[in-house]
């Protein structure tokens, strides 16, 4: 009997890449080593990352992504698809080695990362099939990945399939907007590059996003937490204190907890909850293995949240947040409230113990 296939509610495309994650407690001087604690390997990028903590949380998932080498990485990464249920065909290509990426991340939560992105790697993506899209919920692209990412959010907008871009900082180019805008129904960014912006600098972006015709605008602010604005919606999320260990893979892991709410169809607070709290226990381990649910949806009950409103071009406070709503879906698991023991272990108990505690980076 052939086991019929689930159509992927989530359909990832970019760059596929290996990744070696190495942790330490302090990235060293120039010229000078450090012992590393432990290393992990993974399936970057973001997209890639996305597809696979979905199918972790089982969520239908597919990746369209660049071709991998004939070559024992390239291997890997068909065998780390089948292994979480990825769907999508992995293309096997003899013209270059599978790139690899090399992360390494200090006790504090910084991240250096190495990479190799060629513009022939990327061209692969121009051959891609994108037949899963037109099958999908949602599909998901990097701007980072360039005019590749065009093609494939033309064939969404066909289909009528929601886009979602990780935008960063391209917001501040003003024609990248303007042709990203009309196809996007979900846009993630920053508010420069190092993300150092403040309260108005997040305020400023969601603006520009929302005036620009995206549904949906998310500023993640790292430890800062995040803004989402959606119609006349408008939360904004504090991050919790938590002991950062592991930043790689921070980013993504917010894109796949919005992501999970989204398709669910969760009220914005409920999705942007999940979101920050997934990032934030990701953080807490080195690798990318993620965190169940139900854990997740412990810590998600105890974010700090506060409901905005737009009036006479400023942003207006006009409740803070800390209890949900009975009908949230947050409250409705079983499994939640034993979850809440390992948000009491990675929070603080007493304010004397705060100054010892990192801040999550969710980039």
């Amino acid at each position: 009997m052939v086991k019929k296939t689930i159509n992927p509610a989530y359909v990832g495309f970019g760059m596929l890449t290996p990744v070696y994650i190495m942790s330490l407690d302090q990235l060293p001087r120039l010229n000078t080593g450090a012992i590393v604690h432990e290393v992990s390997d993974y399936v970057y990028d973001d997209a890639a990352i996305i597809a696979c903590n979905l199918s972790q949380w089982g969520v239908p998932s597919a990746m369209i992504g660049t071709s991998v080498g004939d070559d024992l990485l390239g291997k890997y990464v068909v065998n780390k698809f089948k292994e979480l249920g990825v769907q999508g065909k992995v293309r096997i290509t003899d013209k270059y080695k599978t790139p690899l990426e090399v992360n390494v991340s200090d006790r504090k939560g910084a991240r250096t990362y190495f990479w190799q992105r060629s513009k022939e790697i990327l061209g692969t993506l121009d051959t891609a099939d994108l037949s899963l899209i037109k099958k999908a919920k949602l599909l998901y692209v990097d701007w980072y990945d360039g005019d590749h990412i065009v093609r494939a959010m033309e064939e969404a907008k066909r289909h009528n399939i929601p886009v979602f871009l990780n935008f960063e900082h391209g917001h501040t180019h003003p024609d990248l907007l303007k042709k990203y805008s009309g196809m996007v129904t979900v846009c993630q960014a920053v508010t420069d590059a190092a993300q150092l912006g403040k309260k108005q600098a997040m305020l400023g972006v969601a603006r520009k996003l929302i005036k620009s015709g995206i549904q949906t605008a998310i500023i993640t602010m790292a430890s800062q937490g995040c803004m989402a604005v959606q119609g006349d919606e408008i939360i904004r999320a504090h991050a919790p204190r938590v002991k950062a260990v592991d930043a790689s893979g921070a980013g993504a892991t917010f894109s796949s907890g919005f992501v999970y709410g989204y398709l669910n169809g969760w009220r914005l607070e409920d999705t942007v909850r999940f979101a920050i709290a997934a990032a934030s226990l990701k953080v807490t381990r080195s690798g990318l293995k993620m965190f169940s649910v139900q854990e997740i949806q412990g810590l998600a009950r105890t974010i700090r949240i506060e409901r905005m409103v737009y009036r006479g071009d400023r942003f207006h406070t006009i409740r803070k947040l800390l209890t949900l709503p009975k009908d949230s879906p947050l409250m409705n698991n079983t499994l939640v409230k034993e979850s809440q023991k390992l948000a009491e272990r990675i929070l603080p108990k007493r304010k004397v113990e705060r100054k010892k505690i990192k801040r999550s980076m969710v980039e």
